[in-house]
């Protein structure tokens, strides 16, 4: 949408710009005037896209988990309940497209009661969140009664090479909109994963700042590479460590956003992997370390379907590499779903192109939640059936089975229970379904037992009724 004209011929002479089309139309400055311009033309036609965010949070303060207990009504009488307390936040938002849909981060809106976006030229818009993750940091709004508006084109980012040229622009410490240039410094940074371990960034050296949350990483054609998102620092400011999310994932949540999706959904992939190192490389036979190995497959995940295995390495998935589970989690979020895609495997030092089903995790068996009613000893413990989606939501390893806790109530969240526990047995009396644990409750005495696996440890829990 952008092209701009590269300047400061000592700097930009040794630049290559990635893409055939760019160039192509890339020349050395033709004159004195050209060379005095820097980057204004660029920054001219991208900044009017990229605006700043105010919004308002609301935080409920910390309560005792004793508050809700009967037994200490007396000595919580006459306290006041906690206030909520409003926060206010400030970042940046680039412009998608001309009747106002903007993308920022979840940790600048994603919790937003009331939100103002302002353009460069001051017009002022209330906006309202379509679509966010949280494990993603990504938030999609709709300003409203918006129409016109400039905004920029997302790129190929899977075409970004390390070296280019890259400008950041955003609102850094509320003193207004402001450029900064750097270079692209690195390529598939999952290290600085957050949330769910889902991050997967592009890396820059052009400073960015608090503030600068959800402004746009740009190429010299001016064209949207990334969102930025974080920095690694120890003072608080930049040092030059920078990191974006990848506009080919922006895409991808553009593409949910406009089909009416409620929550980003990604495809399931249904194993755990880790990369191949030196080591493991030297064991597979293979020349260089490569890949991703598969150490655990669920029955029912597509790759198993596909004749994945145990020990396999994937390699590669719709021609993009992966060396790592936050990458493979990337590549299906970018390959969407619905659909299938190729994805190469290695095993016994022969390599072979399998079609892999882009799919939800699936709710099979049935998960059956059960809450518990106040009569019972837990009143308001939630327990299910554990299938795929739970195993997903939950964190749970591929080859759990059984009841899992989805959330504790009142009384269990006291005793010790907590979220993600795999019931194994109550009083010693094997746990296989849901029904299960109030029959066994019933029958219960003064005493209770149970016994969990948690994150892989035997739990048990000893407390009198």
């Amino acid at each position: 949408m952008f092209r701009a004209i590269l300047t400061a011929a000592g700097l930009f002479l040794a630049t290559q710009i990635p893409t055939t089309q760019a160039l192509a139309e890339t020349r050395v400055p033709q004159s004195q005037a050209e060379i005095s311009l820097g980057f204004a033309p660029l920054v001219k036609e991208a900044a009017p896209a990229v605006v700043n965010i105010y919004a308002k949070i609301v935080q409920k303060q910390r309560r005792t988990p004793f508050m809700n207990d009967p037994f200490f009504d007396d000595f919580f009488r006459g306290l006041s309940k906690p206030q909520p307390r409003v926060q206010n936040s400030l970042g940046s938002g680039v412009i998608l497209s001309a009747d106002g849909i903007v993308v920022s981060n979840y940790h600048v809106v994603g919790m937003a009661t009331d939100i103002r976006v302002v353009t460069t030229d001051r017009r002022e818009y209330a906006a309202q969140v379509v679509l966010a993750d949280e494990a993603s940091d990504l938030a999609i709004l709709q300003l409203q009664d918006a129409q016109g508006l400039p905004y920029l084109e997302l790129r190929d980012s899977d075409q970004v090479e390390v070296g280019e040229l890259a400008l950041a622009i955003g609102n850094p410490f509320g003193v207004g909109q402001t450029v900064s240039s750097g270079i692209v410094s690195g390529l598939a940074r999952s290290g600085a994963a957050t949330g769910e371990g889902l991050g997967y960034f592009i890396q820059t050296d052009a400073p960015i700042n608090p503030g600068n949350s959800g402004g746009a990483l740009i190429d010299v054609n001016g064209d949207l590479i990334g969102i930025n998102t974080r920095i690694v620092t120890r003072s608080g400011g930049s040092n030059g460590i920078g990191f974006a999310i990848p506009a080919n994932l922006v895409r991808a949540f553009m593409r949910q956003a406009d089909q009416g999706a409620e929550e980003f959904q990604r495809p399931w992939a249904g194993m755990m992997g880790q990369p191949v190192d030196a080591d493991l490389a030297a064991s597979l036979g293979m020349d260089l370390p490569e890949g991703m190995v598969i150490s655990d497959l669920h029955p029912a995940s597509p790759f198993a379907k596909a004749g994945f295995q145990v020990g396999d390495v994937v390699l590669d998935v719709a021609g993009q590499p992966v060396n790592s589970p936050s990458e493979m989690v990337f590549r299906m979020s970018v390959a969407g779903l619905g659909d299938t895609a190729e994805v190469t495997r290695l095993r016994g030092g022969e390599r072979s192109a399998l079609q892999v089903e882009m799919m939800l995790a699936p709710d099979d068996p049935p998960a059956d939640p059960l809450t518990l009613n106040e009569r019972s000893p837990l009143p308001g413990l939630t327990v299910a059936r554990i299938n795929p989606q739970s195993i997903v939501r939950l964190q749970l390893p591929m080859s759990a089975k059984g009841v899992v806790i989805t959330d504790p109530g009142a009384y269990g969240g006291r005793v010790g229970l907590r979220p993600g526990d795999i019931i194994l047995a109550i009083n010693d009396t094997v746990i296989e379904t849901p029904q299960d644990v109030p029959n066994v409750l019933a029958a219960a005495g003064r005493w209770m037992k149970v016994d969990l696996n948690r994150q892989g440890q035997r739990v048990s829990l000893r407390y009198r009724l």
